[in-house]
């Protein structure tokens, strides 16, 4: 099968292109055809893409976790899936991706597609949706009438930050550039700061949540909007080894979860939520979406297109 692999440092181009074997499957395991990924751009240089869980190096590493395709095999052991039926999922940070004619995965880091949406659409969602879901819901433990700041509400994560916010129920300002107003706003945010023109922090103040998706001196200075008792959650990767307790405790990288899945397919089908592609890539063309030589709008998720007609 095709296949797009992490080229060793220091070659380029960074992602090579080669044939090699279908991934064979192990009991409990289900086996995708891929129509198309999700791209996470950072992900060619964090520590689960160079290294195994055991800590030794890893080469070669095929990229991007999150897919949208159909059921080709399935595993001794697995029950609830049939050979055909479409999905869509995350695969976790040590395991494969999915930029591949077919990938592995596990019965619980998959759900059923959102049937509204065509194949490059739903691979665009399960990391973003998967993240905001996570850090509003279960880690900050949102309440209905809450304020919430969204820092990067035009990205990947905060659109659907904006989203989930506001269908439970809180008002939500975001920072992102002048030219995403408009867009941000007909995803729900109350109120929208121009991050380049003004200072957050002397736009909004008493937040009981903010959600940071740009880290550095953004994260610093937000901990003074948060009122007594709010709550920090950052996915900035830089605050996962920093010397600040406060900055650690807000860290946290998503985790597959078929349930919050088919939870998130059911209200995109209902239209309760928005997927956005920045991007839509051919397979000869994943690198650009690596290089930034894809032409970006900086807003929602670019996808790789493994099978032409998913488009």
């Amino acid at each position: 099968m095709k296949a797009m692999l992490l080229a060793e440092p220091p070659q380029t181009p960074l992602l090579l292109e080669r044939d090699i074997p279908q991934p064979q499957l192990r009991p409990g395991e289900v086996l995708v055809r891929v129509f198309a990924a999700g791209v996470t751009p950072t992900e060619l240089i964090w520590y689960p893409t160079l290294h195994q869980k055991n800590g030794d190096p890893r080469t070669g590493a095929v990229p991007c976790h999150e897919f949208s395709g159909e059921i080709a095999g399935i595993g001794d052991g697995v029950a609830g899936i049939s050979i055909g039926q479409e999905i869509y999922g995350m695969n976790d940070w040590f395991a494969e991706g999915a930029l591949a004619e077919y990938c592995v995965t596990q019965p619980d880091w998959i759900a059923p597609k959102p049937q509204r949406l065509r194949h490059p659409e739903a691979a665009s969602v399960p990391i973003g949706a998967l993240t905001a879901w996570q850090g509003l819901f279960d880690r900050a433990k949102l309440q209905p009438g809450e304020r919430v700041l969204v820092h990067g509400g035009a990205g990947a994560v905060g659109i659907f930050a904006i989203q989930l916010a506001r269908s439970r129920g809180a008002h939500v300002a975001t920072t992102v550039s002048a030219h995403n107003f408009e867009f941000v706003q007909s995803l729900g945010a109350n109120q929208v700061i121009d991050y380049k023109a003004v200072r957050f922090e002397n736009e909004v103040r008493d937040i009981d949540v903010v959600f940071d998706a740009v880290g550095g001196d953004t994260l610093r200075r937000s901990w003074d909007v948060l009122k007594q008792g709010g709550r920090m959650v950052t996915i900035a990767a830089d605050s996962e080894n920093t010397a600040d307790e406060r900055e650690r405790r807000a860290f946290f990288i998503v985790e597959p979860n078929r349930q919050q899945l088919t939870e998130i397919s059911w209200r995109l089908d209902a239209g309760k939520l928005q997927a956005v592609i920045d991007a839509t890539l051919p397979f000869p063309q994943a690198l650009d979406a690596y290089t930034g030589a894809a032409q970006k709008k900086g807003r929602g998720k670019q996808v790789v297109t493994i099978v032409e007609s998913a488009r």
